[in-house]
């Protein structure tokens, strides 16, 4: 198979789909690798690194994936690129196609065979290509919280751990998955009073378990997050349900009940964002003001620390997208049920139900 890396043009974005390395599996498997020129400079590999290990550099894009059978990426598409696709070609990468009309209309027009990471599921219902991501945007999501929580950010001058003799930051983690239990983890090693929400028992007593009596856990419901949000110096929305649109906990007019200066965080933003006043931001504008508000909503959180991310998330891609590349598609799906999971669009048909609900189109199951 003839597989193509493209280069990220969204805004800010320095991941890279393969490191030169992660190339050179699929040059072992017998496979062509066609690297988009400066595809790998935003994470640190240049051109040269990916011929070394058998890749062949184009400098026309429009080549690229006129030659390419699949195409590798982080992020989805850019309205630019749809022109691109052609029929039956394989795309591999994070979509969020429930937040995105477009976007699925233009995979569908084209007949694209559309696998999204954040839909890979294994039988014990895990996400493995979402979970590094998760991870990294959860740490994240406190560090970057805790700085615009600074007075010349517009916060509230709060330090989160605080000092002896004073109180500590108040943390709200809205969500208890893998996000919100890394963003747990980084809250209390800051030393803040956090408090994580979660809608199911099952996953508070685990959570309980893991971090005693080091944070309070509550039930994720609209009346506990009345009161926790009055509190809350900032608020995490770590809200996931794969694939679909993501729940709005936190209404607009809720604002008007926080404190000004505090600050929100919505991991949950490709998704659509679990709060009603989100909007996708970028690295280079990350933040907005509502209410006193601060909102920060960057869409691509993990691409601010593209190394890492890229080691990361290619280290759990490489091992599905060789099953494709070696068998096809279709082969593979039959195989792993995971790879079944990850196919949004097929040929023309959208088979994802939950993308499909959320925007009102068929869904056929594939």
């Amino acid at each position: 198979m003839k597989v193509g890396l493209a280069k990220e043009i969204k805004k800010e974005e320095y991941r890279v789909g393969l490191t030169p390395l992660s190339a050179r599996e699929y040059v072992d498997h017998g496979h062509s690798v066609l690297i988009e020129a400066g595809a790998g400079l935003g994470s640190g590999f240049t051109d040269e690194e990916y011929k070394a290990q058998g890749c062949q550099i184009f400098v026309d894009k429009k080549k690229l994936f006129d030659k390419a059978d699949m195409i590798v990426k982080v992020k989805e598409p850019l309205e630019c690129e749809y022109d691109l696709f052609h029929e039956d070609q394989v795309l591999y990468t994070y979509l969020h196609l429930a937040a995105d009309l477009k976007q699925t209309r233009a995979l569908l027009e084209r007949k694209v065979k559309a696998v999204a990471y954040e839909t890979v599921m294994e039988k014990d219902g895990s996400l493995p290509l979402l979970i590094p991501m998760s991870q990294i945007a959860g740490r994240l999501a406190v560090q970057e919280g805790a700085k615009y929580l600074e007075k010349s950010y517009g916060g509230r001058g709060i330090l989160l751990g605080g000092v002896p003799g004073i109180k500590k930051g108040n943390v709200l983690i809205i969500g208890g998955g893998i996000s919100g239990t890394n963003a747990c983890k980084i809250a209390i090693g800051m030393g803040a009073d956090v408090t994580i929400m979660d809608i199911s028992a099952k996953r508070l007593s685990e959570i309980d378990d893991i971090f005693g009596n080091s944070i309070k856990t509550m039930y994720s419901n609209s009346y506990n997050i009345d009161e926790m949000i009055r509190v809350a110096d900032l608020v995490i929305g770590a809200v996931l349900i794969p694939g679909a649109v993501a729940p709005k906990v936190i209404r607009g007019d809720d604002l008007k009940k926080m404190k000004k200066g505090s600050v929100i965080v919505d991991i949950a933003v490709d998704q659509g964002g679990c709060t009603e006043t989100t909007r996708p931001t970028d690295h280079a504008n990350p933040t907005y003001i509502i209410d006193g508000v601060v909102h920060y909503c960057v869409a691509n959180m993990p691409g601010a620390v593209s190394l890492s991310s890229t080691y990361a998330l290619t280290s759990v891609t490489n091992r599905y997208g060789l099953m494709i590349a070696d068998m096809g598609l279709e082969k593979a799906a039959e195989i792993s049920g995971a790879i079944l999971k990850g196919i949004n669009c097929y040929k023309g048909k959208l088979t994802n139900k939950p993308v499909a609900e959320a925007h009102g189109l068929n869904y056929e199951r594939y």
